[in-house]
C-alpha cells in the first residue's frame, strides 16, 4: 500500500510539473522547477555525468505537514558505512576510466551520487534529480544552461525501490543498471525495457538453492521469506521449480513482516518447530532474519541447517556467539567476490571538503567523516560543543580508526558496482566508436556526444561484453541480466567462539557448459554431532522393489511405498511404478529385478519321476523274467493249453507299454511330443487285441468241442490270429498318423497354471484326434471284456475267461478313473497321472493273466500237466 501511495503522489508531482513547466513556456522563455531537493549526495564534473543510487543511511526522519507553510524535505540518520564505501567504489571506477587512455579516450566521466536513505520516496526524489538536474531554473535558448542529465544509473540496492523507479525511468528509457535488486521480475523487458544488472535475478539464486537441495537429497525443506518484492517473488520461483523437475517439497511457506511482529514471529518459529523438515531457507533481509532468531534463540530450536538467501549471508549482526549455536553451519548464497586493484589506496584518499555546506549537494563525505570520528563540523549544532563534542579539522587520520569502510578483504557489491560503471562505460566507448554511415540508428548514422540520448546508449549498453581485471565476463542477456555466478558460503563456528563465513563452492551458468554446481564438501562445517549432513525427507526413499504411493492430502514428497506386486519389478530408487517382468521372466523375491521363471516337468530326477521310472522298468523285467519263464517251459502244457504264441505277443507288448511311460517322463521335445501318444495307443492296442483274440480263441475252441462245432476253428487259426491282431493294431497306427499329420503334439511352455513357473507339456495339439485314439482303446477293452464275461462260466480246462474278465475290469477301471483325473490334474501332475494309469493298467493285466500260470510253473510244477488240468476240468 505504501509503495502504491508513494508511487500515486510521484505522477501527481510529475504530471503538476510537466503542466506548470508548459503553461510557464507560454508567458516566459525559461522553466522553472516547481521543486528542488535537498539530497545527501556526491558529484564530480565531466563531459558525461553518470549517476548513482546509494543506500547512506538507515531510515528518515519525516516532519510534519501541518500545509501551513512550506513542508520540509526529510532527513535522514543512521549512517551506513557500507553503502558509502559502494558509492566510493562506483567514484573510484570513474576515476580509474578517466585514467585509462584505451577507454573513452579524449572523454571525461563525472558523477552524480545520491542517498536514498532506504526510502522509495526519497530514491525516487534521488532519480528525478538524476535525470532533469538540480537547476532552479533553465533558459530556454539555442543550448540549454544547466547541469547536463545523466546518460545511465547505477542502482538501486532494493528490487521494490527499483521496480518503481525503472517503472517511470523506463519511459525515457534511461538505462538503470542495478548491483543489487534481484526480484526475478525485473527480467520482464516489457515493463522494465532499460532496466540492466550485474547481479543474478533470484530466479537463478532459486535455483541455485535447489541445485544446492538436490546434491545433498534434501527433499523436505521449509521456506520462510520477508515481506516484499523480493520475498514473494523468491516464493513463487520455488514453488514452480521446487517440485517433479526440482525434486523436493515446500514443507511450509511462511511471510515475516518488516515491522517487529512478536506474536507473528512466534508463531513462525513454532511451525518450524513443529515440522519434520531439518533445512530451513529464509529469503529476507538481515533485520527480518535478526528479529526472527531472536525467538528461535527464546524457544530453543535446534537440529537445524540454514539456508540464506544473499540477502543476509554476510550479515555481520547475526555473526556472534549468541545466534551462531543455532545459526553455525549454515550454506549462504553470495554475491560474486571480487578484487579490485587499487580501491583500497583511493579509499584511504577520501578526504573531507572544507567549505561544507548542507546545499551545496557534496555532503556524503562529510557526513562520513563526522559519523567515523564522532566530530562535527563548524557550524556545528547548537550545543553540541557545549556538550564536550569535538569540531571535526579534516585533518584527522582515517588510518587510526577501526572501520570496515576500509576492509576490501570481501567486495561483493562492490564489485557488482564496478562491473555496472564499467558496462555503462564501454557501452559509451562503442558508442563513439561508431563510424560515420555505418551506424546503427536511421539512416545509418551514428550518436554524437553533444546531442547524445538515453536510448541510444540502450542499443550498446544490450551488446556489450568485456572481460574484468578479476576474469570475469560480463554481458547482458535479452533480458537484460548479467551472466550469473554466485559464491556458496559456510558459515564456520570456531573452538575460540569466532566466526569465519568460508567459500565452499559456487554456481554459475555459462554460455557453452549451462549451470554448473561445484561444492567442496570436505571444507564444509556442519553444526551436528555427527559433523555429518542433516537428513531432511518427508518420507525415506523407495527402495528398488517398491514404488512410491501419495499419501493423499499431502505434498508428492510425502509418500508410502508399496511392494510391487507378483510379477512385477522396480530396480530404481523412488520409482513411481512397477514394470512387468517378460513372458519367461519373473520377478525376484526382493522385486527389483527379473529372474527366468522356474520350469516345472515331470523330471527323472525328482522323487515323482524316479518312482514312475523305476515302476515303469519294474515292469519291464517283470515281462522279460516272465517271458523268460514262458519260453523256458514253453513246452509245458500249460503254457501250450493257452495258446503261447498270443502270450508271447501279449508279454512284448505289455513290455512295451511300461516302457513307452518314459516318454512321458522327462523335458517335453518335439520328438517325445508325438511319440509318447502314438506309442502308447499302438503298444495298448496291441496288448488289448492279444487279449480280444485270445478270448475269441476260447470261445472258439469251447464251440469245437461240441458236435458239429469243428468248422467254427478254421477261422482262427494261427495265421488268422496273426492277422486279426495285426489289423486292429494297424488301425490304431492310422489314426495316430492321421493325428500326427493334422495337428502334431509339440512342446508348449504354460503358464496358466503359476504365474512364477513355467509348465512344460505337450499340448495335444488336436483333442478329437486324442479322444478317438483313447475311444479306440476303449472299445476293444469293452469289447473283451464283454466275450470274456460270457466265457467265465466254461469248463476250466479250456478257460482263462475268468482271468480275461478280472484283467480287462481293472484296466477299464483304471481308464474311466483316468480321464476326469487327467483334464483336474495341472502341469507335470497330468503327464504323472497319465504313467500312473499305463503303469497301473499294464501291472493289471501282467498280474490278472500271468500271475497264477506263473505261480503253477514256479511253485506247483505237480500240476503243470495235461492230466492235471483235464481233472480240473472233470471236478468241475
Amino acid at each position: 500500500m505504501s509503495l502504491f501511495l508513494d508511487t500515486s503522489l510521484l505522477f501527481l508531482m510529475l504530471f503538476y510539473c510537466f503542466s506548470s513547466t508548459v503553461s510557464s513556456s507560454h508567458s516566459s522563455s525559461s522553466c522553472q522547477l516547481q521543486r528542488q531537493f535537498h539530497l545527501n549526495g556526491m558529484h564530480k564534473p565531466g563531459d558525461v555525468i553518470l549517476g548513482g543510487i546509494f543506500r547512506l543511511h538507515f531510515y528518515p526522519a519525516y516532519p510534519d505537514l501541518p500545509f501551513t507553510s512550506e513542508p520540509q524535505q526529510p532527513t535522514c540518520y543512521g549512517f551506513d558505512v557500507m553503502g558509502f564505501r559502494h558509492a566510493q567504489t562506483m567514484a573510484f571506477a570513474i576515476d580509474e576510466i578517466n585514467r585509462n587512455s584505451n577507454l573513452l579516450p579524449n572523454v571525461t566521466l563525472g558523477y552524480s551520487l545520491y542517498d536514498n536513505c532506504v526510502q522509495l520516496g526519497i530514491g525516487f526524489r534521488a532519480a528525478l534529480t538524476l535525470v532533469s538536474g538540480q537547476e532552479e531554473q533553465v533558459t530556454l535558448e539555442e543550448n540549454c544552461v544547466g547541469t547536463p542529465p545523466v546518460l545511465g544509473i547505477v542502482g538501486e540496492s532494493s528490487s521494490t525501490r527499483t521496480i518503481a523507479i525503472s517503472t517511470v525511468l523506463g519511459l525515457y528509457r534511461v538505462p538503470l543498471v542495478s548491483y543489487f535488486a534481484t526480484c526475478s521480475c525485473l527480467s520482464d523487458r516489457q515493463k522494465f525495457p532499460s532496466f540492466f544488472r550485474t547481479i543474478p535475478s533470484d530466479a537463478f539464486q532459486v535455483n541455485a538453492m535447489i541445485q544446492i537441495l538436490k546434491h545433498f537429497g534434501w527433499t523436505w525443506a521449509g521456506l520462510i521469506i520477508g515481506e516484499g518484492d523480493y520475498g514473494f517473488n523468491a516464493a513463487r520461483s520455488f514453488h514452480a521449480d521446487l517440485g517433479p523437475a526440482g525434486g523436493g517439497c515446500l514443507a511450509y511457506t511462511e511471510i515475516l513482516p518488516w515491522g517487529y511482529d512478536p506474536a507473528e514471529v512466534t508463531r513462525v518459529v513454532e511451525v518450524v518447530k513443529k515440522s519434520t523438515a531439518r533445512v530451513v531457507i529464509v529469503f529476507a533481509h538481515e533485520s527480518i532474519m535478526f528479529n526472527l532468531m531472536k525467538e528461535v534463540v527464546r524457544q530453543n530450536v535446534t537440529g537445524l541447517l540454514w539456508m540464506a538467501s544473499e540477502a543476509w549471508t554476510s550479515g555481520t549482526s547475526l555473526q556472534t556467539p549468541h545466534f551462531m549455536q543455532y545459526l553455525g553451519g549454515t550454506l549462504g548464497i553470495a554475491i560474486r567476490r571480487g578484487e579490485i586493484p587499487g580501491l583500497s589506496d583511493f579509499l584511504l584518499k577520501v578526504r573531507p571538503e572544507l567549505n561544507y555546506t548542507t546545499t551545496n549537494g557534496n555532503s556524503m563525505v562529510n557526513q562520513f567523516w563526522e559519523h567515523t570520528f564522532q566530530c562535527r563540523f563548524a557550524p556545528p549544532p547548537a550545543g553540541w560543543v557545549e556538550a564536550g563534542g569535538e569540531l571535526c579539522t579534516g585533518q584527522e587520520v582515517i588510518e587510526n580508526v577501526e572501520t570496515e569502510f576500509l576492509d576490501v578483504s570481501d567486495l561483493r557489491q562492490e564489485y557488482n558496482v564496478y562491473k555496472a560503471v564499467y558496462a555503462l562505460a564501454y557501452a559509451l566507448d562503442d558508442l563513439l566508436q561508431c563510424e560515420p554511415g555505418r551506424g546503427p540508428f536511421s539512416n545509418n548514422t551514428c550518436a554524437h556526444l553533444q546531442r547524445l540520448e538515453p536510448w541510444q546508449l540502450m542499443y550498446y549498453l544490450e551488446k556489450v561484453n568485456f572481460m574484468t581485471t578479476f576474469g570475469d565476463q560480463v554481458t547482458f542477456d535479452e533480458n537484460g541480466d548479467a551472466l550469473p555466478v554466485y559464491d556458496i558460503m559456510n558459515w564456520v563456528w570456531l573452538p575460540d567462539g569466532t566466526t569465519k563465513v568460508q567459500r565452499v563452492g559456487e554456481v554459475k551458468r555459462s554460455a557453452f557448459k549451462g549451470e554448473e554446481l561445484t561444492l567442496d564438501e570436505d571444507k564444509i562445517f556442519w553444526n551436528f554431532e555427527s559433523k555429518q549432513p542433516p537428513r531432511s525427507v518427508c518420507s525415506e526413499s523407495c527402495p528398488p522393489g517398491t514404488r512410491m504411493a501419495r499419501k493423499k492430502g499431502e505434498p508428492e514428497c510425502c509418500f508410502d511405498c508399496v511392494p510391487c506386486s507378483e510379477g512385477k519389478i522396480s530396480n530404481t530408487t523412488d520409482s513411481m511404478e512397477c514394470t512387468s517382468c517378460p513372458e519367461d521372466f519373473w520377478s525376484s523375491p526382493q522385486r527389483d529385478h527379473c529372474v527366468p521363471k522356474k520350469t516345472e516337468f515331470l523330471s527323472y530326477h525328482e522323487p515323482l519321476g524316479i518312482c514312475l521310472t523305476t515302476t515303469s522298468l519294474l515292469g519291464t523285467c517283470i515281462c522279460v523274467v516272465v517271458l523268460g519263464i514262458f519260453i523256458h517251459h514253453r513246452s509245458t502244457p500249460i503254457v501250450r493249453a493257452n495258446n503261447s504264441e498270443l502270450s508271447f505277443q501279449l508279454l512284448v507288448s505289455l513290455k512295451f507299454c511300461f516302457l513307452c511311460s518314459l516318454l512321458f517322463i522327462g523335458r517335453p521335445k518335439l520328438w517325445t511330443c508325438q511319440l509318447r501318444h502314438a506309442a502308447f495307443g499302438i503298444s495298448f492296442v496291441l496288448c488289448v487285441s492279444c487279449i480280444l483274440v485270445k478270448t475269441m480263441v476260447v470261445l472258439a475252441v469251447f464251440r469245437a468241442s461240441k458236435p458239429g462245432g469243428e468248422s467254427s476253428l478254421k477261422w482262427f487259426g494261427a495265421v488268422q490270429q496273426r492277422g486279426t491282431v495285426l489289423v486292429l493294431t494297424s488301425v490304431q497306427a492310422a489314426i495316430c498318423t492321421a493325428w500326427l499329420i493334422s495337428a502334431s503334439p509339440v512342446p508348449h511352455k504354460n503358464t496358466q497354471y503359476h504365474s512364477d513357473k513355467i509348465v512344460y507339456e505337450c499340448a495335444v495339439g488336436s483333442t478329437v484326434g486324442f479322444a478317438v485314439l483313447l475311444g479306440y482303446i476303449g472299445l476293444l477293452a469293452v469289447l473283451s471284456c464283454l466275450l470274456a464275461f460270457l466265457a467265465r462260466n466254461l469248463p476250466d480246462s479250456f478257460n482263462e475267461a475268468k482271468l480275461i474278465t478280472f484283467s480287462m475290469l481293472i484296466f477299464c477301471a483304471v481308464w474311466v478313473a483316468f480321464v476326469p483325473a487327467y483334464i483336474s490334474s495341472p502341469g507335470k501332475y497330468a503327464d504323472a497321472v497319465e504313467v500312473f494309469a499305463i503303469l497301473a493298467s499294464s501291472f493289471g493285466l501282467l498280474v490278472a493273466l500271468f500271475g497264477p500260470k506263473c505261480y503253477i510253473i514256479l511253485l506247483r510244477p505237480e500240476r503243470n500237466t495235461k492230466k492235471a488240468i483235464m481233472g480240473r476240468g472233470t471236478e468241475s
